[in-house]
């Protein structure tokens, strides 16, 4: 049998994974806004366009199971990582309405394949007693990488006055060596259970599907509505939204590894519970907020909930049949990914009305997701 290196471990393997990730896509997301204006010459319908072309890749992540009739999971997170590290490499090079829609489309395809791929993985790899802190340290160490990868794009545009070909180029080709380096330094990893190729929808996941769709529902109010409300009603800058984001990062480099060992000690139930209590009090805080710098409180903790949705993924690990993850990683991610086509434009009506009946709204979905998570059990395992 292969012996492998102490390093090459499957939490190292996802951990290098992740850091693809949060400097491709913190990089990207940190400059798109600027240089869809700048040197795209787009305006509100553009920008608007071009959030829901890169949301459809997410409602479509349940083709994943398809891709794994022909590829291992494995081969496919980093198919999926070299697309999206090569679609930010090149994104500088195309400034234009057409040509940042198929950059981001390529890039989003990319991204949401890969990040259906890693929950799998690491439910499969990681056994049921370690994996929310094994989850936790992960998140940890994405907020370290996507602090510094927003760094990085300040101190270039700060102090180099940096292009954005070239900064685009940087943080993109780091992500495409970093994938290299996976694709010839690790090994390949077996999973203990052969997975389904077909699409697995089960009635004794309804609570999880239920679960992830209101998730899903209250994450777009707090993407799209929440740092909208920042800018339109507090007149936050680029500089200061950005600080937020970095100071989001910072606090979850210390908290998720404890959320992590939190959930391990009180029980899913229990975690989700506190989450929903919480962000139904964060949700009516919007609403009612009139202090810039509560709201900014507001968002950090807000985001700091969010953190605890390991607990729902780790909940659907206890529950599954360990063939079921991989199909179910992508139909779960489907399903999150439902409000993101209706909750924009939904909701951004509502807005117009009253912009505190969405964050109410939000604290409804919360309400009901706290009434939901009261089902949640996990049956003892048997040895």
């Amino acid at each position: 049998m292969e012996q492998h290196k102490p390093w090459q471990t499957p939490f190292i393997f996802l951990a290098c994974a992740s850091a693809v990730i949060a400097i491709t896509f913190s990089a990207w997301m940190a400059m798109l806004n600027n240089f869809a204006i700048e040197h795209a010459q787009f305006g509100g319908a553009e920008i608007g366009i071009l959030q829901s072309l890169r949301e459809i890749p997410g409602f479509l992540a349940f083709t994943a199971v398809f891709v794994l009739l022909v590829l291992k999971e494995q081969i496919f997170a980093l198919v999926s990582l070299a697309l999206l590290a090569v679609s930010v490499s090149v994104t500088g090079f195309f400034p234009s309405i057409y040509g940042l829609y198929a950059t981001t489309v390529l890039m989003s395809i990319g991204y949401h394949y890969f990040e259906t791929i890693n929950q799998s993985l690491a439910l499969q790899w990681f056994d049921k007693e370690n994996a929310p802190q094994l989850l936790g340290r992960l998140l940890s160490m994405t907020s370290i990488i996507s602090l510094c990868s927003y760094g990085f794009v300040w101190l270039g545009f700060s102090v180099f006055a940096a292009q954005y070909v070239t900064m685009y180029l940087i943080c993109g080709g780091i992500g495409l060596l970093l994938t290299i380096f996976l694709i010839v330094a690790m090994p390949t990893f077996k999973a203990q259970h052969v997975q389904h190729k077909h699409l697995v929808l089960r009635k004794k996941y309804s609570l999880y599907y239920l679960l992830t769709f209101l998730s899903g529902a209250r994450r777009q109010i707090f993407v799209v509505f929440a740092g909208f409300l920042m800018v339109e009603k507090f007149g936050y800058s680029v500089a200061e939204i950005s600080a937020l984001y970095m100071l989001n990062h910072l606090i979850n480099i210390f908290a998720a590894p404890q959320i992590g060992k939190l959930i391990s000690k009180i029980g899913e139930r229990k975690a989700l519970t506190l989450e929903y209590i919480g962000l139904i009090f964060v949700f009516v805080g919007y609403g009612l907020v009139e202090h810039a710098h509560w709201a900014a409180f507001l968002y950090v903790v807000d985001h700091l909930f969010f953190a605890m949705a390991i607990a729902l993924k780790t909940y659907f690990q206890k529950i599954a049949d360990p063939k079921d993850i991989a199909s179910s990683a992508g139909v779960s991610f489907t399903i999150n990914h439902i409000a993101a086509v209706v909750i924009p434009a939904l909701f951004g009506l509502v807005w117009l009305v009253n912009p505190s009946l969405v964050f109410y709204a939000g604290a409804l979905i919360a309400l009901c997701s706290l009434a939901a998570s009261q089902f949640v059990k996990i049956e003892q395992k048997t040895v």
